[in-house]
């Protein structure tokens, strides 16, 4: 009995060919590869496939148009996941575009109205969180398909996809207290990315169930040079003395780069050998944090699962031509990634 395909993801499975590639197959079969084309042809025909003309012509309809937003193309985690999720777009036939607001909500709102004149075919939208206008985004999400990554506000868009806040410090935590003394954490006091808030509770409830007192540092300043903030919070922790821990846990690896240029000018030396004075970890595997000095031990983002999976959600959203019946929300954990800062 043949199996029934009923939608394009379906079909890149049995074709063997990637999702994107039968998505611009469908648009324009003359853009894929003869060799390709032949293989999704066979699958049509093996499985008997029909797709959705109504929704195809529809798309048809739009122009090429993906919108990427995020909220500070500067930082190299933001570039990251707009560099992978850019070229994801380009295999599918799309013509994709980058805005970054900034962390200004007014931006984020104007570039928003400016794509939506656009009529693109879709947005993959990481916002600001707590500092956007959601009634704003609410009505614009109503009205563009649109897929949240990274920061999460509830009941908006189609879908969310994002990292599992809780596995980076969970993981940083225990493995720091396993190889030494427990943690404390360093942190902004006004932080720009709402993850951070995440971080900040999962800590506390890990070391509380590991049986020792939290300690939390949270030093001023607000925005995104987070490694500025870093520099200057670390050099006035040090300066007090006596710290309650010889183990620092970041809450993301900018400001923990940050924090060893401090300790590099004050002479401490941050490592895991014998004789070290401090350890440091963080969150994030900032693309950066293996060339730092030394290399940051920190838990990993899974950047090719939240931006594939944002990618494809997007794409079965829009061949779909309509509202997906309910609203997924989807976290992969973080990895451990072990280096020689702790």
């Amino acid at each position: 009995m043949t199996n029934i395909i009923k939608n394009m993801e379906g079909l890149a499975q049995v074709s063997g060919v990637s999702r994107p590639t039968v998505s611009k197959y469908f648009n324009d079969p003359d853009s894929v590869r003869a060799s390709t084309r032949k293989r999704i042809e066979a699958a049509i025909e093996a499985h008997d496939y029909r797709p959705n003309i109504y929704a195809i012509n529809q798309n048809r309809k739009l122009t090429k148009t993906v919108g990427i937003v995020v909220p500070h193309l500067a930082d190299p985690f933001f570039a990251e996941i707009a560099r992978s999720t850019e070229q994801l777009c380009i295999e599918a036939g799309y013509s994709p575009t980058m805005y970054s607001s900034y962390g200004d909500p007014k931006q984020e709102i104007e570039i928003l109205e400016s794509l939506r004149s656009l009529k693109p075919a879709g947005v993959l939208l990481a916002p600001l969180g707590h500092d956007s206008d959601r009634a704003r985004l609410q009505k614009f999400c109503k009205a563009v398909p649109t897929v949240l990554v990274d920061s999460n506000i509830e009941g908006l868009g189609e879908a969310f996809i994002g990292s599992d806040n809780e596995s980076f410090v969970n993981q940083t935590v225990e493995y720091l207290i396993r190889t030494g003394e427990p943690p404390l954490f360093f942190e902004m006091a006004t932080p720009s990315n709402p993850n951070a808030r995440k971080r900040h509770e999962t800590y506390l409830a890990k070391m509380d169930r590991m049986g020792f007192e939290p300690h939390v540092v949270a030093v001023a300043g607000d925005g995104w040079d987070f490694e500025e903030i870093g520099y200057r919070g670390a050099h006035e922790l040090l300066d007090r003395g006596q710290l309650p821990s010889n183990t620092i846990l970041c809450s993301n690896d900018r400001l923990a780069i940050g924090f060893l240029a401090a300790a590099y000018e004050r002479g401490l030396t941050v490592g895991r050998m014998p004789g070290d004075q401090l350890r440091l970890a963080s969150n994030d595997d900032h693309p950066y944090a293996k060339f730092t000095c030394p290399s940051l031990t920190t838990a990993a983002h899974d950047y090719d699962a939240v931006t594939t999976h944002s990618v494809r959600t997007l794409f079965e959203r829009i061949e779909q031509g309509c509202a997906f019946a309910s609203r997924d929300e989807t976290r992969y954990p973080a990895r451990l990634v072990l280096r020689n800062s702790s």
